[in-house]
């Protein structure tokens, strides 16, 4: 069997006044030697943005004039789309409701049929526009392209 390390509380005690002394000379050894200086601990940023331990020549640095600096986002160009075009992919006339796929997105809609012209039926090309409802978006004014 092992012997057990049981230490008594005066060596304990010994041991932690021990640690405490070292721990004070570090400390008063880095007052007395500090190992950088305030010029080593500079650092300068280049015109391009990147942080170097060199000062930056003055006559390298361009000018740059206060109506260059553009502090807002500018504007997007927003393009002026028509009603959105697709398919109806089902719909049934006895609940009056159906679903239409959209063109250029594989989005599908949901329609109501009082928001739909008569005569709308599957497969057939529809234009609509789209409203938030309760359950996400869906299509109103859906009408036949001919």
């Amino acid at each position: 069997m092992a012997k057990s390390n049981s230490f008594s509380k005066r060596e304990i005690e010994k041991n932690k006044q021990q640690k405490r002394k070292e721990k004070q000379k570090r400390r008063e050894e880095r007052k007395l030697k500090p190992t950088d200086t305030f010029e080593d601990m500079i650092a300068y940023v280049d015109p391009y943005g990147v942080i170097t331990d060199e000062r930056p020549e003055p006559n390298l640095v361009d000018k740059i004039e206060l109506e260059d600096i553009e502090i807002s986002i500018p504007p997007k160009e927003i393009e002026e789309k028509g009603d959105p075009t697709g398919i109806v992919e089902f719909y049934d006339e006895i609940k009056g409701f159906g679903f239409i796929k959209e063109s250029d997105s594989p989005n599908k809609y949901f329609f109501h049929r009082s928001n739909a012209e008569y005569g709308i039926g599957e497969n057939n090309m529809v234009t609509f526009r789209l409203e938030k409802g309760p359950r996400g978006m869906n299509a109103v004014e859906v009408k036949m392209l001919k």
